[in-house]
């Protein structure tokens, strides 16, 4: 396993250079319905990580970092148990790593991000540790949340943003013994699905918690979900951001 935090000091001029792409899992603690567990999102993150970087990083010259747990999630604030940042603690904690990585040969930075919450700010993240540290940086999801463009389960109406039928089947397949079916159920806002335009997804973005759509927190249908699914997914997630990390490596902006 190519683990950038195994390294010793001498290593790293040996091993990483400018060809390098360091790889940044980026997880969530946070509430995930009464079936799932708060590290969920890290889980992912963290699996989808390893399983790229195993299955690829000889040929992409991969390096793993290791994954971020705590993240903004203050979605999900009302919960007990959930642990996040704000908006300005997370933007300077992703600068104080862009400083540190850019010490380093390698001049590409990718956010493999799992919770849909930090899309926005991981984007001004790549943008200012583009502009100050000189940093080639790309945002990639295992799994492209629903209400960004991703799909989700025909059951869900394009609602399975948050604990729903995917990330059931991954942790079914990655930590069954932390998943409690019994205590699964559907979740789908119904002053939501008939609309056009204000949706998860639609043309007009809202501000939400995700207790406005019920006492439990999850968000999609978690119901039929399983592990030979979320084995699947995560598969076919590994082979989509092999993909996209070779475009990465052709990209070519200079360093500043």
């Amino acid at each position: 396993m190519r683990d950038f935090a195994s390294l010793r000091s001498p290593q790293v001029s040996e091993l990483v250079s400018g060809e390098s792409i360091l790889i940044q899992p980026i997880g969530a603690i946070e509430q995930h319905g009464p079936h799932l567990p708060f590290n969920t999102d890290q889980v992912i993150a963290d699996e989808s990580a390893r399983s790229l970087v195993e299955h690829h990083g000889e040929e992409l010259d991969l390096w793993l970092l290791p994954t971020i747990a705590y993240s903004k999630s203050d979605e999900h604030s009302w919960s007990d148990g959930t642990i996040w940042f704000s908006s300005t603690t997370m933007l300077a904690m992703l600068d104080d790593l862009g400083r540190c990585l850019a010490r380093l040969p390698s001049a590409r930075l990718v956010f493999l991000n799992a919770h849909g919450g930090n899309s926005s700010l991981l984007n001004v993240a790549c943008r200012d540790l583009r502009r100050v540290h000189g940093l080639s940086t790309f945002l990639l999801h295992p799994f492209i949340p629903p209400d960004q463009g991703g799909e989700s389960a025909d059951t869900e109406q394009g609602l399975g943003i948050h604990g729903g039928h995917l990330e059931t089947s991954l942790m079914l397949h990655l930590r069954p013994d932390t998943v409690d079916m019994s205590k699964a159920s559907p979740n789908l806002p119904e002053q939501l699905q008939t609309n056009e335009f204000v949706r998860f997804g639609g043309v007009s973005g809202f501000g939400w918690l995700s207790d406005d759509f019920g006492p439990d927190g999850h968000i999609g249908d978690p119901t039929s979900a399983t592990a030979a699914e979320g084995k699947a997914a995560l598969d076919a997630a590994v082979e989509m951001l092999a993909g996209a990390l070779r475009e990465i490596r052709e990209f070519g902006p200079r360093r500043r």
